[in-house]
């Protein structure tokens, strides 16, 4: 970000490329890529790896050339990224943004390459930002070894990704929201409430069939909000399969679009286990009916081959138990 925003302040129009073989796993090009198209919407951008790049030469009717490893040599790396900027992206650079030492011999061949291929006499400038790391005091290396750890040098919507959600589910009365709120305060994050429990309390206490999607897409937004606050795990008071557990349960049916959000993935997932006396609250059912939404979750969950683990006893034993999961 500091080199795109660098160049942003010096350039016209930029290209930012990025390549890399093997590769680091958990960060592949599509992430990559997905980060850069949100946080510099403006900026024109190639991130390839060896698999993306042979397809997308099909697509330009172009020859690859050969990809090359993360070790090879300079001039083998150089020629690669002039290939890319100016036969992939049809750019012929005017300066070149880095940080490290290598600039200046790669502004070089860019030079030279541009002056075979197109005749262009000015040469490629070198900026070099920041090559001391005295201003951002950090690297890549180190933010991977422990984004959370540096969390400080990430934007919040990269550290998002790095959040695990933690999913916590059960009956009514099942002490699920007093161990989100609990949970999320021993661990140092936030939680999010359960949308479908708001909701039903803005609209007087009465929801419909079609409040169900519209419950669930509320809820992951939600997440995806809280996870821009969160400090490694975000804590999730139900999820949508809460909201297609009382669209079955209460219309008989679940619109497909709610189906596909109830399949949404979490790092951990809780059951909170219906082992002590039912409270009734003035919104709540009966215990037969916890019982019956406890079994509903275990079947899907089962059905769908997530794992989870079924959390018993007081609030004390299960925040335990789950920071045991967690840690493990």
């Amino acid at each position: 970000m500091a080199l795109i925003d660098a160049a942003l302040a010096a350039c016209d129009t930029m290209l930012v490329i990025g390549y890399t073989k093997p590769g680091f796993p958990g960060y592949e090009p599509a992430l990559r890529d997905g980060w850069i198209a949100q946080l510099y919407p403006q900026v024109q951008r190639l991130v390839v790896d060896e698999a993306s790049l042979p397809l997308l030469c099909r697509q330009r009717g172009i020859t690859p050339l050969p990809f090359p490893a993360d070790g090879a040599p300079d001039a083998e790396q150089r020629a690669f990224a002039a290939w890319l900027c100016l036969d992939v992206c049809g750019v012929e650079a005017d300066a070149v943004f880095t940080s490290e030492d290598y600039g200046d011999g790669f502004a070089e061949a860019l030079t030279q390459y541009f002056r075979v291929r197109t005749g262009r006499a000015d040469p490629v400038t070198h900026v070099c930002v920041d090559p001391a790391r005295t201003r951002i005091p950090i690297s890549g290396t180190a933010i991977r070894r422990d984004p959370h750890a540096h969390r400080a040098f990430l934007d919040p919507r990269v550290y998002a990704h790095f959040v695990d959600r933690v999913c916590l589910l059960g009956g009514e009365s099942s002490g699920k929201t007093t161990l989100a709120a609990a949970l999320a305060d021993h661990l140092g994050t936030v939680w999010v409430p359960e949308v479908g429990r708001t909701r039903w309390e803005a609209q007087g206490g009465r929801l419909d069939y079609s409040d169900m999607r519209a419950i669930a897409e509320d809820q992951l937004a939600l997440e995806d909000r809280l996870a821009l606050q969160a400090q490694r795990w975000l804590v999730c008071d139900g999820s949508a399969l809460t909201t297609a557990f009382y669209s079955e349960h209460d219309y008989g049916a679940v619109d497909p679009a709610l189906r596909a959000m109830a399949a949404r993935p979490y790092a951990h997932t809780f059951v909170c286990a219906p082992d002590f006396p039912f409270v009734q609250d003035g919104t709540r059912r009966d215990a037969a009916f916890r019982a019956t939404q406890h079994r509903w979750y275990l079947d899907k969950l089962n059905s769908a081959g997530v794992p989870y683990t079924v959390l018993h006893g007081l609030l004390a034993a299960r925040i335990a138990r789950t920071c045991a999961q967690l840690s493990a």
